[in-house]
């Protein structure tokens, strides 16, 4: 059956930067674990989000982490100099759940907060 990751969570940009960010996504389509990202039918006010939510095997966490970590590279698109930034949580079904930042241009992995542990469970 082999092994999976329950990954969900979001990232924050500009309109922008949204835009650059759905073509990295559509770099990587695989038009199976891709379907987990998905955006609000209409933005609301001046944020723009995006979302991801799927169990993925093991052996797609390397496509994944790549893709956000392309993402987190998407330069600020405006003075104000923000970047994207974001959250997921990871529940591994052997290695426990992972909490993943994207701030500063990077993804950075961490073990989760032991509060976080119901969602693994």
């Amino acid at each position: 059956m082999g092994v999976y990751v329950a990954v969900r969570g979001w990232l924050e940009c500009d309109e922008k930067q949204l835009a650059t960010v759905q073509e990295i996504i559509s770099s990587h389509a695989d038009d199976h674990y891709s379907s987990g990202w998905s955006t609000p039918r209409q933005q609301v006010n001046w944020t723009s989000y995006i979302f991801y939510g799927a169990d993925i095997r093991e052996s797609a966490l390397d496509w994944l982490m790549n893709q956000i970590r392309e993402i987190a590279r998407v330069p600020a698109s405006d003075d104000d100099g923000d970047l994207i930034r974001g959250l997921f949580l990871a529940s591994h079904e052997v290695d426990g759940t992972t909490e993943w930042q994207v701030r500063d241009g990077e993804l950075v992995i961490s073990p989760a907060d032991t509060r976080h542990q119901y969602l693994g469970e």
